[in-house]
């Protein structure tokens, strides 16, 4: 199996489960263009622990970590199958890395992971994986766990990181009916900096991008964008996947790092 790609998605609100718009049009033909993985790994800020984790169940169930959403929402299941065997690769090649990891047996998938796996491969028919993220996390050591990530991607596991390009929850529940300018202007600038090749510039965004600290009052849905980064065999070249805006203030791009993927053959006419 050749070198997979790694993925950053914008997972969006849980709602983005049941309104795919323009990125879950766009992480749908994505899911029909990628060479087909043995597994999934995602990463998502809605699991931090002190201790890297990683799901080890069979059968992880689907969780619904949120509240106040209609009740279609957690009616919704995702029931892919997880992968013990490619869970104890991954320990072991966290452990190799020099990072203490465990195995969990219990745990499920967070809205981070499924509501985006529903766009991407809607039929739930790739195994999934959810390593937890670092409690105590900067962007460096978030580019360095990716890497650490990198020996999965020889071993069919697609590496994914899920946050939010932009993720400001006041913001979010004072929504003024358009989209925020502040969040047009720091997306762009993400997204020349990921075209451009240029991990320098996405490792220092929360000090240098144009209103970051807005942007992300706390950073934990930036880092597994840089996680993503990391873990790309190839950094370039990069598709980006234009997702628009949601809710005025949710920046939804999502990109691939290490695989071009053109939009005249992959994408469906009108998206």
């Amino acid at each position: 199996m050749e070198l997979l790609p790694s993925l950053y998605i914008s997972h969006g609100a849980p709602t983005y489960a049941l309104e795919s718009g323009i990125a879950g049009n766009h992480l749908a033909a994505l899911g029909r263009a990628l060479q087909r993985p043995r597994a999934m790994l995602v990463v998502s800020p809605h699991w931090m622990t002190p201790v890297l984790r990683v799901t080890m169940s069979a059968r992880p169930p689907t969780i619904h970590d949120f509240g106040g959403f209609p009740r279609a929402l957690y009616e919704l299941e995702y029931p892919a199958s997880g992968h013990p065997e490619l869970a104890a690769c991954t320990l072991n090649v966290l452990r190799a890395a020099g990072y203490r990891a465990e195995g969990d047996t219990v745990r499920g998938l967070d809205h981070g992971v499924w509501v985006p796996l529903m766009h991407l491969y809607p039929q739930a028919d790739v195994p999934v994986l959810q390593l937890s993220m670092p409690a105590r996390l900067d962007a460096d050591a978030a580019f360095a766990l990716g890497q650490a990530l990198r020996p999965l991607a020889a071993e069919g596991v697609l590496i994914i990181g899920s946050g939010s390009l932009t993720h400001n929850l006041d913001d979010y529940y004072n929504q003024h009916g358009r989209d925020e300018d502040y969040v047009v202007e720091f997306a762009a600038w993400i997204a020349a900096a990921v075209a451009a090749g240029d991990q320098d510039k996405l490792r220092r965004a929360m000090a240098i991008a144009p209103h970051a600290r807005r942007a992300h009052p706390t950073p934990e849905h930036y880092w597994p964008l840089l996680i993503a980064a990391g873990a790309a065999p190839n950094f370039l070249p990069v598709t980006v996947l234009e997702g628009g805006i949601s809710h005025g203030m949710l920046a939804m791009d999502s990109f691939l790092f290490g695989q071009a993927i053109s939009p005249s053959t992959s994408y469906p006419d009108g998206v």
